[in-house]
């Protein structure tokens, strides 16, 4: 009998990976909390109050991490508490899946580096079809919090560095849950390329704003939301992920305008700080 508990919390886009393969995020302190025990016989149990988790996710992130004769041997119990809204653009399957590969090696004492704990829930993303680009940019995000910068189609993290941590997230989680078709980013590659080379250039918050004028109009938001917040303090705003969430990054004196800003939409706003704090687990 062993028990751990990872910690990994979620991020927002500042450039979204899908017309390039390239993106960029930013850690928000949101976390999940994966507590996974391991008992005699075979099976696994997962324990959520979320509805919409990805069943398939998770175990396929354990079969990537765990080995087969590990697991005819031992009942694995998992219990999942997320604080972050799930298919939203908030990160959360990368958030869940890091820490279900993190509790995995910590539990069956495997000497996996970051890197490897990363790709297990990456391909596990792709595999289950939670993800299309396997997400490696919100993964990096979630598991080591700050700023990142990546290659998604090379699985490498191009530029590191930590957020300010006097700046909070102010985020819009819309009623209606429509989103637009992804496709239609393509379309606007070249665009995203640019907002991608001025995020590799720290240039994040011009970066954010491009990318959200961009997403904006073709995920169904309103593109006229991003100049509002702009205007009203905002640093950078976008659609994060493929949506339909809208966060914007502020100093936190101007939270109560930006929840003026999204008060004449339809939804709910959570506020959360930036985070750069890497993804933990211990033994209980």
């Amino acid at each position: 009998m062993a028990k751990v508990k990872a910690t990994v919390h979620g991020a927002v886009s500042i450039v979204n990976a899908i017309a390039n393969k390239k993106g960029a995020t930013l850690g928000i302190a949101l976390k999940v909390i994966v507590e996974m025990e391991t008992s005699p016989g075979k099976g696994i149990i997962i324990k959520s109050d979320n509805k919409s988790l990805s069943s398939r996710l998770i175990n396929k992130t354990i079969e990537k991490i765990v080995s087969k004769e590990d697991l005819e041997q031992n009942k694995i119990t998992m219990t999942l508490d997320s604080e972050i809204p799930t298919g939203y653009g908030l990160k959360s399957s990368s958030a869940i899946s890091s820490a279900v590969a993190l509790a995995c090696a910590k539990i069956f004492k495997l000497k996996f580096t970051d890197q490897q704990i990363l790709l297990a829930g990456v391909d596990a993303s792709i595999e289950s079809k939670v993800s299309i680009t396997g997400a490696y940019d919100d993964a990096c995000s979630c598991y080591y919090g700050g700023f990142n910068v990546t290659d998604n189609a090379k699985k490498k993290r191009i530029k590191y560095e930590k957020g300010p941590s006097n700046l909070i997230a102010v985020i819009f989680i819309p009623k209606n849950r429509k989103r637009g078709n992804l496709k239609n980013l393509k379309v606007m590659s070249s665009v995203f390329e640019n907002a991608w080379e001025l995020a590799r250039k720290s240039k994040y918050w011009d970066a954010m704003i491009i990318n959200g004028l961009a997403t904006s109009s073709i995920l169904n938001s309103d593109p006229k939301i991003i100049p509002s917040l702009i205007e009203k303090g905002a640093l950078g705003a976008s659609v994060s992920g493929n949506g339909p969430s809208i966060a914007a990054i502020t100093k936190k004196e101007n939270e109560s305008t930006m929840k003026k800003v999204f008060s004449a939409l339809d939804g709910r706003i959570i506020v959360s700080k930036i985070s750069n704090a890497k993804a933990e687990v211990h033994e209980m």
